[in-house]
């Protein structure tokens, strides 16, 4: 009850201080200069520039076209390494080009607004989990939970089914939320088999060691891909991560790089410099809110908890940087034992070090050079939770890294993306009634926008990786050995050339850094 009076007073004080149709506007045309877009996109006109070397001495290649929706524009940037799958996903995502936020003065249009609503509000799901508790190699318990349709009668699938496995990781305070349940029911309308990960003491998981788990630690991710692997052998193994929990998954992916057993991930809304992220912070309302959420999960623990860690600095904490740094870095406490062990060979000495070196092995992009899949992260340039987009989004990442994509639109908040047709649909007098009925009779209307582009991107790159397997086992057989497919399955060829690839949809700005080769 507290949690929901919170929300309450967070959304009467953006309703306060709202202003209208201005959201997300300010930083966009500065972005836009940054990747070399011209501005006659940013003003709805059709251009189309050829390769130039910009100041900063990197040749980009910008088809851009401009999405005017009465007298406003909306762009969508893809941006990355130019290769053969960039082109093919350019090609065949049409769903990346087809976004149509809301505007004008309803409430879907603010992001902070539609924040807040994806995060905080209920949504009456048709679908049932069924939670797997997982036993970990320190005794401790992680749980996978499996959405399945209400109507459902077989609660468990068989481990000879092939269908695609989507492993989503929610945000890091262990909040599930409407997103998180709107992608398991679009996912099970797709034919995919969701499963949410929930952390040791998240999501009314039994806390069983006295071992939290760190921002980016991905140890009992790692356990929990194994099993997921032994149970349902023959279906591939996406990933979808949320909002901070984003830094699990791209920790979890550098760390394992070639072994992660994932095909292809998706970070939705996600937050690239959590150091700064922590030492920066939030507004006051939506820290104090997260804060106050962490401190009434750990509350239940408090008195095992106080065995190991200062646990009167860590619920007196105001700020998500003094609690993390109360829960995780133990100086000025020498007497104090090692509160929180990672159990990673990277991260096995004790938690008695500083916020910096705390770190220095929990930053999700440490190890980002080693990761072997393609990643397509969607971003808003006016999520009010991540920050401002050019100090918080590392685009140099994108241009240079081929397994690295980023779908960034103008508006769209912290996982909000609420479109005009959501809009509509919400507003429609068989809308509620329509959500009792069967996936396949639901149609795709109200489906969030960017969960559509989600499953288009995993369609698109399975489909590319397996054309190229062909290719590479017909070549094979002219050559005369005999068929076998040499090599790993997700080999990317070197692109020496580039041709100007058109435009797949009519609002779509795709942004290619052409350089003189891609070898991966």
């Amino acid at each position: 009850m507290l949690g929901w009076l919170v929300a309450l007073c967070v959304v009467i004080l953006a309703v306060l201080i709202w202003p209208g149709k201005c959201f997300g506007t300010e930083g966009s045309p500065a972005v836009l200069r940054r990747l070399g877009i011209p501005q006659q996109a940013a003003k709805g006109k059709r251009c189309v520039s050829s390769d130039r070397e910009l100041s900063d001495g990197v040749h980009r290649h910008a088809a851009c076209v401009g999405a005017v929706s009465g007298e406003e524009t909306h762009t969508v940037a893809l941006i990355c390494k130019p290769s053969a799958l960039a082109n093919y996903l350019f090609k065949h995502c049409r769903t990346f080009g087809n976004y149509s936020p809301c505007g004008g003065w309803t409430w879907r249009a603010s992001a902070f607004l539609q924040s807040v609503y994806q995060a905080c509000w209920p949504y009456d799901s048709p679908i049932q989990f069924v939670r797997d508790n997982l036993q970990l190699s320190d005794d401790g318990l992680v749980a996978l939970d499996w959405a399945v349709p209400s109507y459902q009668r077989r609660r468990r699938t068989s481990s000879h089914s092939t269908s695609p496995i989507l492993l989503i990781i929610p945000n890091s305070f262990g909040k599930i939320t409407r997103n998180v349940l709107q992608l398991c029911e679009t996912a099970l309308s797709h034919g995919y088999l969701p499963a949410v990960f929930n952390r040791r003491s998240h999501n009314n998981t039994p806390l069983t060691t006295v071992k939290l788990q760190q921002f980016g630690d991905p140890a009992d991710l790692r356990e929990a891909v194994r099993y997921i692997r032994h149970r349902q052998p023959a279906g591939r193994l996406y990933a979808v991560s949320e909002s901070t929990g984003s830094g699990l998954l791209l920790s979890y992916l550098g760390e394992c790089g070639s072994s992660s057993y994932v095909t292809a991930a998706v970070c939705l809304s996600p937050v690239f410099r959590c150091q700064s992220w922590f030492e920066t912070g939030l507004c006051w309302p939506l820290q104090w809110a997260l804060v106050l959420y962490q401190k009434m999960c750990l509350s239940r623990y408090r008195t095992v908890l106080a065995e190991t860690l200062q646990a009167d600095a860590a619920f007196s904490s105001c700020s998500l940087h003094g609690l993390e740094e109360a829960l995780f870095c133990q100086t000025g406490h020498a007497g104090a034992a090692p509160a929180v062990a990672t159990g990673t060979s990277s991260s096995s000495s004790n938690t008695s070090a500083t916020w910096d070196a705390y770190w220095e092995r929990n930053e999700p992009l440490r190890d980002v050079d080693e990761v072997a899949i393609p990643v397509l992260s969607v971003c808003a340039q006016d999520d009010p939770i991540r920050g401002d987009t050019q100090s918080t989004i590392p685009l140099e990442l994108f241009e240079t890294n081929p397994h690295f994509f980023l779908l960034l639109t103008d508006r769209g908040g912290h996982c909000g993306f609420s479109t005009q047709s959501e809009q509509s649909a919400a507003g429609a007098p068989g809308a509620a009634a329509s959500a009792a009925l069967p996936y396949s009779a639901t149609g795709h209307c109200a489906t969030n926008w960017s969960h559509r582009a989600v499953l288009e991107f995993f369609r698109a790159t399975t489909d590319f990786f397996a054309a190229e397997e062909r290719a590479k086992q017909l070549a094979a057989r002219r050559r005369g050995l005999g068929g076998g497919a040499g090599g790993r399955f997700f080999r990317h060829r070197s692109v020496s050339t580039c041709k100007r690839v058109p435009a797949c949809s009519h609002n779509i700005h795709a942004i290619y850094n052409w350089q003189r080769s891609y070898t991966r």
